[in-house]
């Protein structure tokens, strides 16, 4: 059986949840359950505290896992990232107080840096040359400056506001822009059949989640200007009518681009054009 580990809560839990869902694995249905058992799909999921899910794929107890980048980075594990899943989207940032003379990357040398993510703020100052003290915290870094405990910290930036309520303001290029992905063991090979279905079944969740199949009929004389406007994910499928003077093409479409590429074919001569949700199993 392959070991999936998922976020047991967090940000990243119910759209990782949604998202296993949704490429045909069976979920708990106990909040307090915390192993799933789902032998037609020859999987066993295991819900596990976010920080530890790098940490036990890295060793090789679990095949693969569901976590954030930043947190894969941090972990010092040889667990590497297989794939991107499109949610749970951050930037890390360092940030400094307002008013402060530290402005930009440089200005960080020699200086405390507070954060969560010792490793990760590590390796980046060390490849661009800065020597820095880091201060670990486990939670409210944005504290730290004010209490005395570091000069400036470097966490992850959504909104911005519970920095600005903390008097810091981010400064310098990002140090990380992370967002959920699977990784997987070492001891899992690449190609390894289990792997390749998972990243499949995931890989078609991501496009149904942001395609759509659009149908419409055309003039055998406009086909060309048609395809102009909807090249689509992969070459469109087009098919003769009874009526020889047209034809029917069907391709998939970036969903947030539905509109524009409507009004766009109606001027090139389409008609009964039909928008239709894709459904992961299809792809």
């Amino acid at each position: 059986m392959l070991r999936i580990a998922i976020p047991n809560k967090g940000m990243l839990s119910e759209p990782a949840w949604n998202m296993l869902g949704e490429a045909g694995y069976r979920l708990r249905h106990n909040p307090r359950q915390l192993v799933v058992q789902d032998p037609d799909n020859d999987v066993e999921l295991f819900y596990l505290r976010p920080l530890d899910i790098a940490v036990y794929v890295g060793s090789g107890t679990i095949d693969v896992g569901i976590t954030g980048r930043d947190l894969l980075l941090n972990s010092e594990t040889e667990a590497r990232e297989e794939l991107a899943l499109g949610f749970g989207a951050s930037t890390f940032r360092f940030a400094a107080p307002q008013g402060s003379p530290i402005d930009n990357l440089e200005d960080v040398d020699g200086k405390r840096v507070a954060t969560t993510y010792d490793k990760l703020v590590g390796d980046y100052l060390a490849g661009h040359g800065i020597k820095a003290g880091i201060i670990h915290l486990d939670g409210a870094v944005e504290s730290s400056v004010q209490l005395g405990v570091a000069d400036l910290i470097a966490d992850v930036v959504s909104t911005g506001t519970t920095l600005r309520n903390a008097g810091l303001r981010v400064f310098g290029d990002p140090i990380l822009h992370s967002q959920a992905v699977l990784i997987a063991s070492p001891r899992v090979q690449q190609d390894d059949e289990r792997l390749t279905v998972l990243s499949r079944r995931l890989e078609g969740v991501l496009t149904a989640q942001h395609y759509v199949l659009m149908d419409y009929d055309i003039p055998v004389g406009d086909v060309a200007r048609a395809i102009a406007v909807t090249p689509g994910f992969e070459s469109p499928t087009i098919s003769p009518l009874h009526d020889k003077q047209w034809v029917a093409i069907r391709v998939m479409v970036p969903r947030e681009k539905v509109n524009r590429l409507m009004d766009e074919l109606y001027e090139v001569g389409a008609r009964g054009i039909i928008v239709t949700a894709l459904q992961a199993s299809r792809i």
